[in-house]
């Protein structure tokens, strides 16, 4: 009889590698703590920009010797305010007019030509004062036939003294007003009729 034959088992099959085990990651470092955010310097402030001179205000007594340097009338004539006092019997106006010969400051010397008479019945010296040259200033007096002299300050001394002077070059409409011992009477800007509506009030308070 023939001889059975037995099956052979297959191998098993051997198992498979376990997967490599994975590096554990290294611990992270702490994060070094923030540091507080340091608080800005405050920007240092600018310093207040100086005032050359003293702000004039009306009841200071100024000193007629040094105040507003040196100027010059319409004909040329080299002047200062102390010589215009003391040419004066009572005081000085002075008006200013930002420029010769335009609409505004044309109105305004025919406002004080008109009222001349009576503004200067008491001893009060009336000047109109521009930063023109004295050329500017002669034709707008003839032109306008005005009985009082245009002073010229073109370096703006006087006018920045009495507080008229407009940054960076202008002049600003006003009027002031110094009696013949240096107390300011009158020290603001106006309009063309009411810088000589100032004088006019100004006269009548003298007569009381």
């Amino acid at each position: 009889m023939a001889p059975t034959l037995r099956k052979r088992k297959a191998p098993e099959a051997a198992p498979a590698p376990a997967p490599a085990a994975k590096k554990a990651a290294a611990p992270k470092k702490a994060a070094a703590p923030k540091k507080a955010a340091e608080p800005k310097k405050a920007a240092a402030a600018a310093p207040a920009e100086k005032k050359s001179s003293k702000q004039v205000a009306v009841g200071d007594k100024i000193d007629l010797d040094t105040f507003g340097g040196e100027i010059e009338t319409n004909d040329g004539e080299k002047t200062t305010l102390k010589k215009l006092v003391e040419a004066s019997g009572s005081g000085v106006v002075l008006f200013t007019y930002p420029k010769a010969s335009t609409p505004g400051c044309t109105k305004q010397v025919c406002f004080f030509r008109d009222a001349y008479e009576p503004l200067t019945a008491d001893g009060l010296l009336i000047y109109g004062l521009s930063a023109d040259s004295p050329k500017a200033n002669t034709t707008f007096k003839d032109k306008q036939k005005l009985q009082y002299p245009l002073l010229c300050d073109p370096k703006q001394t006087l006018i920045a003294a009495i507080g008229l002077k407009k940054s960076p070059s202008g002049t600003q409409r006003g009027v002031f007003v110094v009696s013949k011992e240096g107390k300011v009477l009158v020290a603001e800007a106006g309009s063309p009729q009411g810088t000589v509506d100032r004088v006019k009030a100004l006269v009548e308070e003298l007569k009381k």
